[in-house]
């Protein structure tokens, strides 16, 4: 089932390993802005080598799902997860979300929390909020989301590679090819799509939802770079005071893309924390 029909116009393009069997080894991954289920190639990789089945969803605007041309905000972000859940059967879910889609797991859980998801994982997750605001002195002003809108309206591309040189710890902590790789998958999303992202991750405040997640006493795993230049490590910070029983996981070689700069400590400490009772 590689497409879900998520509303009577959009299908959205769903990454499954299988195992339908494994019930409690299955992880839901939910992609950073402006990616795609890609991004988590060597989460697939090791664990679905281990037993686990991953899925992994291109969110609508995104890789190859479909792409209309409104939509963007995490409501309707979790409503088409929710509809990839029930298509799938899936069942006692590990959910994942990175960055944005860290955000959008959040407001999952808040609006739609259910037996089916057993745990959850903020992998430097843009939340609860990304900008600063009244009470919430971190992230970015909200005077740089309106710039990136201004360049990626002038000019996507350059966007995208500036974009992508604060994405991990240094610029020269990856590869040229592993850059250039994230290049080609941002550029498949939508410019409608990347825009209308940034204007929700501009505006969105999620703090309501943190207090819900927080009364659904689910296992929280957070999983943040110390070196973070995108969503700083004060957001994990936050997220591990008002969940309780959550645990932050600190990668101190890590920037932004903690899964591919430290992807064996990801790994590892992904399978340890789905593993637990």
């Amino acid at each position: 089932m590689p497409f879900v029909n998520v509303d009577s116009s959009t299908s959205v393009y769903v990454e499954d390993t299988g195992r339908e069997s494994d019930v409690g080894k299955t992880v839901l991954f939910v992609h950073g802005w402006p990616l795609s289920h890609k991004m988590f190639e060597y989460q697939f990789m090791e664990l679905h080598k281990n037993g686990y089945r991953c899925v992994g969803i291109d969110l609508r605007g995104f890789g190859r799902s479909d792409k209309p041309w409104t939509g963007y905000d995490y409501d309707i972000f979790a409503d088409d997860i929710k509809q990839v859940m029930t298509a799938l059967n899936l069942q006692k879910v590990t959910l994942v979300g990175f960055s944005m889609g860290g955000a959008i797991v959040m407001h999952y859980v808040a609006k739609y929390f259910s037996e089916l998801v057993s745990k959850v994982v903020f992998m430097g997750a843009a939340a609860p909020c990304f900008t600063k605001r009244e009470g919430y002195p971190y992230g970015l002003e909200k005077s740089a989301c309106d710039a990136l809108i201004s360049q990626s309206l002038k000019d996507r591309p350059k966007m995208v590679t500036d974009f992508g040189k604060i994405f991990f710890s240094s610029e020269n902590s990856q590869s040229k090819e592993m850059a250039n790789w994230l290049f080609s998958i941002n550029m498949k999303a939508s410019p409608y799509a990347t825009v209308q992202c940034l204007q929700e991750l501009r505006d969105a405040d999620l703090r309501n939802d943190m207090k819900l997640v927080n009364q659904r006493n689910l296992p929280v795993a957070i999983f943040h770079g110390v070196h973070d230049k995108i969503c700083p490590f004060d957001f994990a910070k936050v997220m591990n005071e008002g969940i309780k029983g959550s645990k932050i996981v600190q990668f101190h070689e890590s920037g932004h893309g903690l899964n591919i700069e430290e992807k064996e400590k990801a790994n590892e400490e992904l399978m340890k924390f789905i593993g637990q009772g």
